[in-house]
């Protein structure tokens, strides 16, 4: 494997944010870079004719010739890996990856990561992970499928902006398909339900997709309450895990009541950190997400009272179980996010009350029987 992109054949798949961040990142590293877009008018590319005007962008749909005389292919996570003219040229020896793996290679010694996957959730468990770890006195850099770029954000720091003590790296299962040296601190699989079927053999497919975060080391945080999340544990790794029962071992996290009352209690081992109803985030599965991210919080630093003091405080992000107004008495909460059945389910469960659900969009493939 070549990490070094001084002179290489780099064909960027896909003018999306993603792709515009990949030429970027291979020009600045010396690359001769091309970008190929099935689409028309792909939306990045007044942005990539102004930054990068010499870099050639091929429209239309792939085939070998649009990878002839290619030494590596940067896939942006829009695009399967499956395609036939991606596949043949992966026959030929052409190297495929994506921009979290180059990500991996150019991240200096000793720089730190946490990293979060799952079904459902992994948004608000990152942005929470980067709010806690900032609390714990340390700096936080919040990236990837939720943010800013990483290839941007990489190059940034290399420019002088402070290194973060800490990246926080939301990864979908699509990023994940071509990574493979990526070493977090540790690293979650919060949950495993069906999801992009579109795109996958089935949920075995898409569960061996997300399982790939933990393939280069670091210890894990597995969901106990998830029977694929927790069928991940591997030899000789440190784990912790997480779930709605009380905690088993000290190191583990989970809730619990108190004697007297109904009450749930945020704990970790015997140890009671917080009560659930003092969190701003909504439902149980957020009191879930909750315990994730403490789990990876703790694996850098201290949690303590100014860090329980932020989960409290966390109000969560916009569209994701947003409390839009009560009026009459009536909740009305914004989850247009949740585009996962399973995800939409846990939401209704965690309200505690009878609800009213208004939904529509892309069914994704997934099975809406009752």
């Amino acid at each position: 494997m070549t990490t070094s992109l001084r002179n290489r054949n780099v064909v960027v798949l896909g003018l999306g944010l993603t792709g515009l961040s990949a030429a970027r990142w291979a020009a600045r590293r010396g690359a001769h870079v091309t970008v190929a877009d099935t689409r028309a008018d792909p939306p990045c590319a007044g942005a990539l004719a102004t930054e990068l005007a010499r870099v050639p962008v091929l429209k239309g749909p792939f085939s070998d010739d649009t990878f002839a005389g290619a030494d590596l292919l940067v896939i942006s996570p829009g695009i399967a890996k499956a395609l036939p003219a991606v596949q043949a040229a992966v026959a030929r020896g052409v190297e495929l990856v994506g921009d979290i793996e180059l990500f991996a290679r150019a991240l200096p010694p000793g720089q730190r990561a946490l990293t979060v996957t799952g079904s459902n959730g992994k948004s608000t468990v990152s942005a929470l992970t980067g709010e806690l770890v900032r609390a714990a006195g340390l700096s936080a850099a919040v990236i990837g499928n939720i943010g800013e770029p990483v290839l941007d954000a990489l190059a940034e720091h290399e420019d002088g902006a402070p290194w973060p003590d800490v990246f926080v790296l939301e990864l979908s299962s699509f990023q994940l398909e071509t990574t493979t040296s990526l070493r977090p601190i540790a690293a979650t699989v919060l949950n495993i339900t069906a999801n992009h079927l579109d795109r996958y053999s089935g949920i075995d497919d898409y569960a061996a997709a997300k399982e790939r975060i933990f393939i280069a080391g670091g210890e894990q945080v597995l969901n106990r309450d998830d029977a694929r999340s927790l069928a991940m544990r591997l030899p000789g790794r440190m784990v912790q895990t997480f779930g709605a029962d009380a905690p088993a071992i000290e190191s583990d996290w989970g809730l619990v009541q108190r004697s007297g009352s109904d009450a749930s209690w945020l704990s970790r081992g015997d140890a009671i950190l917080l009560a659930a109803d003092e969190l701003a985030l909504v439902g149980k599965h957020n009191a879930l997400n909750a315990l994730a991210a403490l789990a990876l919080t703790s694996t850098v630093g201290a949690i303590d009272a100014a860090v329980l003091a932020a989960l409290a405080a966390f109000q969560g992000l916009p569209h994701r179980m947003e409390r839009v107004a009560d009026i009459g008495g009536i909740l009305f909460v914004n989850d247009s996010k949740g585009t996962a059945v399973a995800a939409t389910l846990a939401a209704l469960e965690g309200i505690g009350r009878p609800s009213v659900l208004i939904a529509g969009g892309d069914g994704k493939g997934q099975d809406f029987l009752p």
